[in-house]
């Protein structure tokens, strides 16, 4: 049974680092949570090492200019890592071909497509029609608000070719204010119900924890072995995410599973549990909102 906390500080102390989901959790697509930047802030002063890591399909740097101006400084965290780094790496090393088809919303995702550097020899990829394309590189929608089933005639098309979709975002939706938006993970999910193959980068997927891990092992002060706490409000990403890779984690009820867990300040706790196990999963703590 999952043990409910009413701030992060009172288990902080036993963690050497946090791997902290963004949206739900330190902010909600428009503004930051000032209750949870102050907890990080607070976290960081006592020598807490925090990772941001995010299913966004965008750069690191971009996910910090975008974060700096929804009020989440950086003074708030230590390092970036994004479902869209991990991906694009996978992309540039050519695992879906050098001409692929785009789904996303331009300008927003263009980022996707800069240059890596970290890659030797990387694919000279090419944005191209559907009809021309060797794979599918799936930042999201684009139309976060439509009917997912508008997409299948071009995905029944796209299986019928035997493409891949690279996934660069494995959430299903986030709520941006008060609006609940589709992302890359439903889409994805689409696709392969209907028989195609997608392949996926960030959480609950191995490749972003590995990620995670460089960038956190990469700072100056981490620990040769860091005891580390997962924070998020997805329970399919970053609850089941974390409790894969053998990790503690701290469940935010008030995020995605507010009306769930009952959850206004605190979850209730009837219900809370009903929800864990109905979606058969175990969280070390639960708290409403990151504090």
């Amino acid at each position: 049974m999952t043990q409910i906390i009413e701030k992060f500080s009172e288990i902080s102390g036993r963690y050497d680092a946090a791997y902290v989901d963004l949206w739900g959790c330190m902010h909600n697509g428009i503004e930051a949570f000032p209750d949870a930047v102050a907890a990080m802030q607070d976290f960081r002063a006592s020598g807490g090492l925090v990772v941001l890591v995010t299913n966004s399909p965008r750069p690191w740097d971009s996910v910090a200019r975008q974060i700096d101006g929804f009020g989440v400084p950086e003074d708030a965290w230590d390092a970036i890592a994004t479902s869209g780094d991990s991906a694009r790496a996978a992309m540039y090393r050519g695992i879906v071909g050098e001409k692929v088809w785009f789904m996303g919303e331009s300008p927003r995702d263009d980022d996707f497509f800069k240059p890596l550097k970290i890659i030797d020899d990387p694919v000279n990829i090419k944005k191209v029609p559907l009809e021309e394309a060797e794979g599918i590189v799936c930042c999201g929608p684009f139309d976060p608000l439509a009917d997912l089933d508008v997409n299948r005639p071009e995905f029944l098309y796209a299986k019928q070719k035997g493409l891949k979709l690279l996934c660069a975002n494995p959430d299903i939706v986030v709520d941006r204010g008060d609006v609940r938006e589709w992302c890359a993970g439903a889409l994805a999910a689409l696709y392969t119900e209907m028989g195609g193959e997608s392949l996926y980068f960030g959480k609950p997927h191995p490749p972003i924890y590995d990620l995670a891990r460089r960038r956190l092992s990469a700072l100056e002060n981490a620990p040769a072995d860091p005891r580390i706490i997962a924070i998020g409000d997805g329970i399919g990403t970053d609850i089941l995410g974390g409790v894969q890779e053998d990790l503690d984690v701290l469940f935010i009820s008030g995020g995605l599973a507010a009306k769930e867990t009952k959850t206004e300040d605190q979850p209730d706790p009837d219900a809370l549990n009903a929800y864990l196990s109905d979606q058969q999963m175990s969280a070390t703590y639960t708290i409403g909102h990151l504090r």
